[in-house]
């Protein structure tokens, strides 16, 4: 692995995902299947276990754009019985200073609600054990991976607040703190640890948990264009409806980011044939009274002029937010479900180089596709060498319905953009496709 990133995502028992799954990560991972298989699912866990570890909160599972449910929803269960007592979600990666970790966390109800009941995170040389029970008492345990010391701590002695249990790393970071004072009030048992030891660890305890940001993840129908719009504060939302107040904002307070903006939005919409120029358009002479957005298709003369966004059909409306979040460096991973929604087939594959771009320069995107055009443009300029992605930054997902339950499978490519190691089923719905058109 080249860049900070996920490298693995690990289901169980979590929705559609009865037995343990690990899926392949990379800077640009697709899903694909057909509906109802979990893809939706899998962004929720994804957005999940990094908010759980990376931002040090508790996951809310019912947070839009992905509505989950309760406890009963999420966890596993083949018919009306009751489904499992847990669920598990967990992932690997690297951390700033590019070591490896592991992050797991087990999950039962409190309340009807999905509770973190146990976490765990290992790196090369340190585990830690974090379990808040139902008897009002946390358990920590922290040690290093050879068993060359172990430390527990729990609540009677140093207590922390019994509803906010991701706190766990800090925790442990300012319990190592305490372990290099002179004189030790501890509980619990340690084969004394060395001053360096203690630094090394806590280090890397800090630098797990350090994350600015976090995925945004897009709705698979972004908000309706509207003729004429107020401005309000541009704060980011699934459905893409702040786009046209953060378009207003940044050419009124920022000319040359939005000069930028601009001319990567159209050079987009002139390689898809979606638009050729976009502006924002004040009424009236006071700054920060309404506006329009106006879209330009075509070249010169009256099948070139400016048009309100709302007439020129609903594509260029879906894809703007999509557009947006790729080329804006805000979010450290994006989530989009099908972005390719009301855009016609060379739109759909321009996405694919636009993912391919957005992927080689250092973003992470986790893309939720029903699109054949964009996986084959994936595929192809990976073949044709167009960016500087490499066929090992490429994962396809396939997710696959195999009795009650459902099946991940990743698939990797090759330098010549052909997918290696496929499993039967989607070999056979593609080649299946592909002999009915030839047929025809």
């Amino acid at each position: 692995m080249k860049r900070d990133q996920f490298s693995e995502v690990r289901l169980r028992n979590f929705r559609c995902f009865r037995d343990r799954q690990t899926a392949r990560l990379r800077p640009l991972t697709l899903l694909v299947g057909d509906n109802s298989t979990g893809k939706t699912s899998f962004l929720a866990a994804v957005r999940a276990i990094w908010d759980a570890v990376h931002q040090q909160t508790e996951p809310d599972f019912r947070a839009s754009p992905y509505d989950l449910g309760a406890f009963r929803e999420i966890v596993f269960s083949e018919g009306e019985g009751e489904g499992g007592e847990s669920f598990e979600i967990g992932f690997s990666g690297l951390y700033r200073r590019g070591r490896k970790f592991d992050a797991d966390i087990t999950f039962d109800s409190r309340s009807a609600v999905p509770f973190p009941a146990l976490v765990s995170l290992k790196t090369e040389k340190v585990w830690i054990r974090y379990e808040p029970r139902k008897q009002n008492k946390v358990i920590v345990q922290f040690g290093t991976r050879d068993n060359s010391w172990r430390f527990q701590l729990d609540r009677e002695r140093f207590p922390i607040k019994p509803f906010e249990p991701l706190f766990f790393i800090d925790f442990a970071i300012r319990s190592l703190d305490d372990l290099a004072i002179p004189v030790k009030k501890m509980c619990g048992t340690m084969d004394a640890p060395d001053a360096d030891t203690i630094e090394t660890v806590s280090n890397m305890l800090r630098d797990v948990s350090f994350r600015p940001g976090k995925p945004f993840a897009s709705a698979p129908i972004r908000s309706s264009p509207r003729r004429t719009y107020d401005p309000t504060r541009p704060l980011p939302d699934p459905e893409g409806a702040y786009i046209p107040t953060y378009f207003a904002s940044v050419n009124f307070q920022d000319k040359d980011q939005w000069n930028r903006l601009k001319a990567n939005l159209e050079g987009f919409g002139r390689a898809s044939g979606l638009f050729h120029e976009i502006g924002v358009k004040q009424l009236g002479d006071m700054e920060g009274g309404p506006f329009q957005l106006e879209i330009r298709i075509g070249g010169t003369g009256k099948a070139g002029r400016r048009r309100n966004l709302i007439d020129v059909g609903y594509g260029v409306s879906q894809a703007l937010p999509v557009l947006t979040e790729v080329l804006r460096p805000d979010a450290p991973m994006l989530l989009f479900q099908q972005p390719e929604v009301h855009l016609h087939p060379s739109a759909q594959a321009a996405l694919g180089s636009l993912f391919c771009s957005a992927a080689a320069a250092g973003r992470h995107l986790i893309v939720e596709t029903h699109s054949d055009y964009i996986i084959d443009r994936v595929l192809l300029d990976i073949r044709d060498k167009r960016t500087d992605l490499e066929p090992d930054d490429v994962s396809i997902l396939y997710f696959e319905r195999t009795d009650h339950a459902v099946t991940i499978h990743s698939i990797r490519i090759d330098a010549e953009g052909n997918v290696l190691d496929t499993p039967e089923g989607y070999r056979k719905f593609f080649k299946d496709e592909l002999n009915r058109v030839i047929d025809y």
